[in-house]
């Protein structure tokens, strides 16, 4: 026997609206806006739900082993049709109520009852199972719905908190939430008066075609909140200014908006994840297949012998780089050399090198070449070997330092703009860092070596900072500083190199506290050059909608579209579209034309004094704004002054907000192409703070520039650069179409810092030699 489902006691109350709701206006419109948006994204889905629900129904019907059955489930197909159209608008209503219920405080939780005497429970009525059995099953539909809802779900939740003045929402009581939808549906399926069968069938259903999709709710509601100024900037791993101590993975922030938004310098995590320099070495060592006894390949260790990437020894990583240099020397010709008769020994490799460093640095003329490593390996051998003999040589181990060294460097330079200042300092780096790696082998393992964390810092100016017009006179100054500081200073104390990364750090968190200020100005200005636009717009609207088919005389329509398009404007930017302001120029505007298109209408005085104070506010002249308020209200003494002198004061007078370079005339383009239309798509749902990579010459050099800000109505985006200032505004559209033909391109966060991207390619081409090497001798030997 089936029973029905008891209501619950909340459905006897009238729904809350928001226009009744005790909110701020500006928190009442938004919200409106969010149920605007919800309410057309699920009444689609609740329709397909309900379609649905109404098969299956028929299924069981059509399935029923006995006639009983079979007339009830055509009783529940009845129901449901006789108040299905109920369900929806119902399901819209309480999700009104529950964005109007925003900033009331959450109910208080019941006191704990004290314990009753387990004999006085003897009455269980199908009653109280059938209102658990609902909740447990909409419970779990929204704890579903919650885990997969990931980082959007949490941002919103952010914003939501905003709006409510409160801490951030989780996802049961976010008004708007998976539990909220849940919520809703239960009151909102008690009008189909069905039993519980057929309400369990009816939320399954709804957690396939409803809930299925909520996640594209949140997305479109984190833009639409991101274009009303709600926490625009807000991602998941915002932009942390590193300190010392802390470590970088690699990859993007998961879940954030689009998965794209470009933060060069994010991604920090701590040291129980290995880092990208320690992966590089795994990789490395995992190419070094063991042969039989234990042994690697060209002396290095067994695979069978690694520790965690965390934890590998120096000298386990330092034998497998010589493994895979020895395989290269060894097997390629002109490679391998004779060994010195006389080796070094580590003081004295220091000593010549600390020489070197005191030494002024070479005078770069126009056609001197910069100095490689290789260079420096070859004066430093010279020194020694006027010191100590023909024979003087390095130890093997301090010449694959310096090969290791020379391979990193080139990999750097091909990052760093060739014509950057960073490249002279890199230069002047090579033998303070020589000197740290041959005295200390964990410059190759140690994720957070001071010099290569000072090398890093230098080489990413080079490489993002210091592009042509992106220049930064004090970074470079403060960079000149520090590396002046490590060679002047540097005696095998690796604090020095500390010492000198921390001082350009801190620089470049104070430059990006005024980088952020100087955005945030850029930002205002055009946000406010948006909204003249769009009261332009609304300006022109309004006059067009009350001219309909209507044509007063061309002068009239002249005054009307720019010295009345004036005063329309002026008054949307004050006061908006919805004060009595605007009502009361959108009457006057009527009039108007009312008036100037009848052929024997009366002129208004009463109008003309409106016209005529309406102008002065705009800046009209006193004699002009006369002139015009009688040509506009048909004055009887509108020949004071003439037509020809008004249209050349007209035409000599600059327009509200005129001068804007952005204010041309935009030429029309050609329908986008699919491509083209789905840039456009993808365009409108990225976060602010997006990076962008721009192609500006032939030869594809590229400039990076930053997505500060866009408006979602005029679709004007302005870029900025990693100084905050102004570099360029597009519209999305033309933005679009750079990038379907490949001269516009997002950055995304995969690539890491330069040093580790410099070393893994490193590897890799030691990788590569090193398989080509073993595959040539293999074919030797075949043959």
């Amino acid at each position: 026997m089936s029973s029905t489902a008891r209501p619950t006691s909340n459905l006897g109350a009238a729904p809350r609206t928001l226009a009744g709701a005790a909110l701020p206006p500006r928190v009442r419109h938004i919200l409106e806006a969010v149920n605007a948006l919800a309410a057309q994204t699920l009444t689609t889905s609740l329709n397909l739900a309900l379609n649905e629900f109404e098969r299956q129904l028929f299924k069981q019907a059509d399935r029923a082993r006995s006639s009983q059955h079979q007339s009830e489930h055509f009783a529940e197909l009845q129901r449901l049709r006789q108040h299905r159209a109920d369900v929806v608008p119902r399901y819209l209503a309480g999700l009104e109520a529950s964005l109007a219920r925003l900033r009331e405080l959450p109910e208080a939780e019941p006191a704990e009852e004290p314990a009753r005497d387990p004999l006085q429970f003897q009455r269980l009525t199908l009653v109280e199972d059938t209102d658990l059995d609902r909740d447990i099953v909409l419970r779990e539909i929204g704890k579903r719905e919650a885990l997969r809802g990931g980082t959007p779900l949490l941002l919103l939740g952010q914003r939501f908190g905003v709006l409510a003045g409160r801490p951030a929402f989780d996802a049961e009581h976010l008004p708007i939430g998976p539990y909220a939808l849940c919520r809703v549906l239960r009151d909102a399926g008690e009008t189909l008066h069905m039993s519980l069968d057929a309400q369990l069938l009816l939320y399954r259903v709804f957690e396939r075609q409803v809930m299925e999709r909520y996640g594209e709710l949140v997305e479109r509601l984190n833009v639409l909140l991101t274009h009303e100024g709600i926490l625009p900037g807000l991602v998941y791993l915002p932009y942390r200014p590193r300190t010392q101590g802390q470590s970088r993975g690699r990859g993007s922030a998961p879940g954030s908006a689009g998965a794209v938004s470009q933060r060069p310098l994010t991604g920090w995590h701590g040291q129980a994840r290995p880092s990208a320099w320690s992966g590089a070495l795994m990789a490395g060592l995992a190419s070094r297949q063991p042969q039989p006894g234990g042994e690697a390949p060209g002396g290095g260790v067994a695979d069978a012998a690694q520790p965690p990437a965390g934890e590998l020894p120096e000298q386990a990583v330092f034998a497998a780089l010589q493994g895979m240099l020895s395989d290269r020397r060894g097997d390629l010709p002109g490679i391998a050399g004779p060994a010195p008769g006389v080796i070094l020994p580590l003081d004295a490799v220091v000593n010549v090198l600390g020489a070197m460093q005191a030494a002024p640095p070479p005078k770069r003329g126009t056609g001197r070449p910069r100095r490689t490593v290789d260079d420096l390996r070859q004066v430093m051998l010279a020194r020694m070997r006027e010191a100590h003999g023909p024979d003087a040589g390095l130890s093997q181990e301090h010449s694959d330092t310096f090969e290791l060294l020379g391979m990193l460097y080139r990999e750097i330079g091909r990052e760093v703009h060739e014509d950057a200042p960073a490249q002279d300092l890199l230069e002047k780096l090579q033998v303070p860092v020589v000197r740290a790696a041959v005295q200390d082998r964990s410059f190759f393992v140690r994720d957070q070596h001071p010099a290569r964390e000072l090398l890093n810092s230098v080489a990413e100016s080079g490489a993002t900072w210091l592009a042509d017009d992106d220049a930064d006179p004090q970074l470079v100054l403060r960079l000149e500083q520090a590396v002046d500081k490590v060679v002047e200073e540097y005696n095998g104390d690796e604090t020095v190199f500390e010492r000198a990364n921390r001082e350009v750090q801190e620089h470049y968190r104070a430059q990006a506290h005024k980088a952020e200020v100087s955005e945030r100005r850029q930002v205002e200005a055009a946000r406010g050059r948006d909204r003249l636009e769009t009261a332009k717009r609304s300006a022109a609207a309004a006059i067009a909608v009350r001219l309909g088919e209507r044509k007063p005389p061309q002068f009239v329509q002249a005054l009307l579209n720019q010295a009345w398009a004036d005063v329309l404007t002026l008054t949307a930017l004050r006061h908006g579209e919805e004060s009595p302001e605007w009502r009361e120029r959108e009457e006057a505007t009527a009039r108007i034309i009312e008036i100037t298109c009848a052929t024997d209408a009366p002129s208004d005085p009463e109008l003309a004094t409106q016209v005529d104070t309406a102008l002065r506010q705009v800046g009209y002249h006193e004699d002009e704004a006369s002139a015009i308020a009688r040509r506009l209200s048909r004055s009887d003494d509108d020949e004071a002054t003439s037509r020809t002198e008004l249209t050349a004061k007209l035409k000599a007078r600059a327009r509200l907000g005129e001068g804007d370079p952005n204010d041309a005339k935009k030429v029309k383009l050609p329908q986008r192409t699919a491509d083209e239309q789905g840039c456009y798509e993808h365009l409108r749902t990225l976060p602010f703070g997006t990076w962008f990579e721009f192609v500006h010459n032939q030869q594809g050099d590229v400039r990076r520039q930053r997505l500060s800000w866009y408006s979602p109505v005029t679709d004007n985006a302005l870029f900025v650069n990693a100084r905050g200032h102004k570099v360029g505004e597009h519209s999305l559209d033309s933005l679009a179409r750079l990038m379907a033909q490949g001269q516009a391109r997002i950055v995304t966060e995969d690539k890491g810092r330069l040093i580790d991207r410099a070393w893994h390619a490193t590897l890799r081409m030691l990788r590569g030699l090193t398989g080509q090497a073993n595959n040539g001798a293999m074919g030797a030997a075949s043959a």
